[in-house]
């Protein structure tokens, strides 16, 4: 008898990097095999066909969009500065400005994935095309490199000759220019392995013979320095090449590219991730475990499981995302970061490919339970189901709403990973090994296995409905385990069957159940997946906390105020942050269980309602993957009666100031990365850095820093800036709006131990019929200018 083994896992992947290459046992692309104990084999993408239900709806709307954008604009700089003619004109938002580049290898690993994922030649046809026309790029550029971010060529000739300069995620000048290769270099793997294009080898192998070369000359410490900047997963890409070719050059250049700074302290189990950028990190511990599964380097595996333990228990959020405006906050505060730029879509993209090496390596079903989580809670809830478009951050700010970006100015990073997102769901939802199958994920999917000769068919309506379906089609019997996950959110026994027979098999919450037998044509295995309402409660702060039933978050619906009848997209993904947002109910819930105030709506399975907590109404819930076009809410906060009584009046005070300051908003800009690059940042002498918990940005004697923000064209407006109280030494500056002074201001122990605010009035000739100001920050001779906080353009009202 054959044997089988059938593995169901969810995986979770995220940032700016193509599918993780977790090990695929029969996988002819890589040369060289695992060097470590593989426990789950992935399945090829090609071997799972998703059916009906949400997540094959997802897909079709991604397909779309794919099929919407023209090769040729993505390819126009890459031509341009290879010095041929462009086809097509190039896209606006990211692509426009100096990050262009990095959508097309995002593009290309999208390709390659809606065609593993489909079979249609249509996607195969796009990445043959893109292929071509960057090996004719290559060839015009005569020494193996190819790029499209503006001044490549001068920024990494710089770097050969060893002239590193980093700053505000700049390499001499340019922004994250190896972050833009890496998405190229992985677009390029990926077209390889899913469509056997064979020039898409050649031009990476090219690629990455430039890459060693230009750092051939590069100290160790040079190196480093480079690293300063953002540059995706590089360790990762090369481990790849490595692995395609056996050249041990690309392997020795990987792990040039792992970041000292930051691996230390993990390889000594140090949370010491506070105030860092989160997507910065993340492909960096991705490139560590594809090098410990190639290398078998055991500090690599040690790690990457200290990093995954670490953000997922102690720097995530409900919805499995991570980050408030991309950075990690510190530890147990995550309730002070419930904002609208927290948990950045790609940080979620590459925490599930993270996911899924571990999961290969260990076959534990916590992996797999963080995989769904994020799955359903946070990728998912990224496209809009309207148009496809998709998101940069996944708002927490209660009472705010979904922003999305528009189709041909946006290109974001999360675009970029959004264009493989949402075709490539069929990854991660079986695995295998010698003895059979596990099944992790309960989509609606047909599982080929070829080589076994057999086929999988899960049937369900989950979540929607508590239960999935597997019917079994092979020609011969077939002896072998079928391993199926025990969710931790399930606390019973798991109840399943085989053709209508109870089977006896124990199983504990995040682990599988396991059933091992001789299987036969037609065989059906019914898995029950009963689910309870429960609450997650927020670490060290057990007031606030949210809603969920078995994996969905529940989010409260809470209206269309403000929308004006119109879905928002955006250029800027910050453009809607600042807007009022309603007053949110809090739950007066003495803390009885929960299903004594939240009940189920009849006839709908996945709408639910307070029941009597509601102050000062009861709310409507529903999956937060659903919660579109409108205002939600997904972490509430819990009082009893007393409780309640006694902090009301600061309560709605602290709400009533907070929507003031909200309604008078135009504009707002704080010192973290995205922010300041959509206010175009500039500056000289200026650097950042973190107090109390917040991001500050301050010149040095000699130096200024500038912002361009939002003008109102008329009406008085002013600028209201947050400094700490604290702040000693010669700090004296001129504040300027378009070259004209409007204030000077001395910083020294003004209000110490807090953070105080300073609203300068505009003159109204400086911003009459202008959309947008820019406003300096000039330091006073041997003096420092800020640091500033945040800088918040305000309406004034009339004298």
């Amino acid at each position: 008898m054959k044997k089988i083994s059938a593995v169901l896992t969810i995986v979770m992947l995220i940032a700016a990097t193509a599918v993780a290459s977790a090990p695929e046992q029969r996988d002819s692309t890589y040369q060289v095999a695992p060097k470590v104990p593989i426990k789950a084999y992935a399945f090829n993408l090609d071997d799972v066909r998703l059916l009906d239900g949400p997540f094959k709806d997802a897909m079709g709307r991604g397909e779309k969009y794919i099929m919407d954008l023209e090769p040729d604009r993505l390819l126009s700089r890459f031509r341009e500065y290879a010095g041929l003619e462009p086809k097509g004109k190039i896209y606006g938002g990211w692509e426009s400005q100096g990050i262009s580049g990095h959508t097309l290898g995002h593009y290309l690993t999208a390709c390659a994935l809606a065609y593993a994922a489909t079979g249609e030649k249509c996607y195969l046809e796009r990445a043959n095309y893109i292929v071509d026309e960057l090996a004719l790029c290559q060839k015009a550029n005569g020494n193996g490199f190819v790029g499209g971010m503006p001044n490549g060529k001068k920024l990494f000739a710089d770097v050969a000759a060893g002239k590193i300069e980093t700053a505000n995620f700049g390499l001499n000048g340019g922004w994250v220019p190896w972050y833009t290769m890496h998405k190229l270099y992985a677009g390029l793997v990926d077209v390889y392995k899913y469509c056997g294009n064979e020039k898409a080898k050649t031009v990476l192998i090219g690629l990455s013979d430039w890459a060693c070369k230009l750092s051939e000359n590069l100290t160790d410490e040079q190196f480093q320095s480079m690293l300063k900047c953002e540059y995706g997963g590089m360790n990762d890409a090369m481990a790849n090449v490595f692995a395609l070719t056996k050249e041990k050059k690309y392997f020795d250049l990987s792990l040039r590219f792992n970041d000292k700074k930051v691996f230390a302290p993990l390889l000594r189990n140090e949370d010491k991730l506070e105030g860092i950028h989160a997507n910065t990190q993340i492909p960096k511990i991705v490139g560590a475990a594809r090098q410990y599964e190639l290398s078998g380097k055991e500090e690599l595996r040690k790690m990457a499981d200290f990093f995954w333990e670490t953000v997922t228990q102690h720097h995530s959020f409900v919805n499995g995302g991570s980050g408030n405006a991309e950075c990690f906050q510190r530890r147990g505060e995550l309730h002070k970061h419930l904002s609208p730029v927290a948990s950045e879509t790609c940080g979620t993209y590459n925490m599930l490919k993270l996911t899924r090496h571990l999961f290969s390596w260990t076959a534990d079903g916590r992996y797999a339970d963080y995989y769904e989580r994020a799955l359903y809670n946070h990728i998912l809830v990224t496209q809009d189901p309207k148009r496809g478009m998709l998101m940069y951050f996944c708002s927490l700010k209660p009472g705010h709403f979904h922003t999305y970006s528009s189709p041909y100015d946006a290109f974001w990073c999360c675009t970029g990973s959004g264009l493989e997102n949402h075709v490539k769901y069929g990854d991660s939802i079986y695995f295998h090994d010698d003895e059979g199958l596990y099944v992790n994920l309960f989509i609606a999917s047909e599982l080929n296995w070829k080589e076994k000769g057999i086929k999988v068919r899960q049937e369900t309506r989950f979540p929607n409905e508590p239960k999935t379906r597997l019917v079994l089609s092979c020609d011969n019997p077939i002896t072998g385990k079928l391993r199926i996950r025990h969710p931790y959110w399930i606390d019973s026994a798991m109840q399943v069957t085989v053709n209508g027979k109870k089977v006896e098999a124990e199983s504990q919450p995040r682990g599988f159940l396991t059933i091992d037998r001789n299987w036969a044509d037609g065989d059906v295995v019914e898995v029950a997946l009963p689910m309870k309402l429960r609450l997650e409660k927020m670490e060290n702060c057990p007031s606030k906390a949210a809603i969920m039933y078995g994996p969905i978050v529940l989010a409260g619906q809470l209206g269309r105020e403000g929308f004006s009848g119109k879905v928002p997209y955006s250029k800027y993904h910050m453009v809607y942050a600042s807007m009022p947002t309603p007053d949110v109910p809090v739950l007066i819930t003495n803390d009885k269980p929960i299903d004594q105030w939240v009940k189920k709506v009849p006839g709908d399975t996945l709408k639910f309602k307070t029941v009597g907590v509601g102050r000062p109404e009861d709310v409507s819930l529903i999956p937060f993957h659903e919660a579109h076009h409108q205002r939600f809410t997904v972490y509430w906060d819990l009082f009893t009666e007393a409780q309640w009584q006694e902090i009301k009046e600061e309560y709605e005070e602290r709400l009533r100031l907070k929507r003031e300051l909200e309604e008078k908003t135009v504009d707002v800009v704080t010192p973290d990365m995205q922010p300041e690059r959509d206010h175009n940042y500039q500056g000289k002498g200026s650097a950042t850095g973190r107090y109390h918990g917040k991001m500050y940005r301050h010149a040095y004697p000699g130096g200024w820093f500038s912002y361009d923000m939002m003008s109102l064209g008329e009406g008085p407006i002013g600028l209201t800036v947050t400094y700490w109280g604290g702040e000693t030494g010669n700090r004296v500056f001129d504040i300027m709006v378009d070259g004209k002074k409007i204030a000077t201001q001395k910083l020294s122990k003004d209000k110490p131990g807090e953070f105080f605010k300073v609203t300068y009035p505009i003159p109204e000739e400086l911003t009459k019929g202008k959309e947008k100001i820019t406003i300096r920050f000039q330091t006073h001779e041997g003096a420092m200018a800020g640091g500033l906080y945040e800088g918040r353009i305000v309406k004034m009202e009339k004298k």
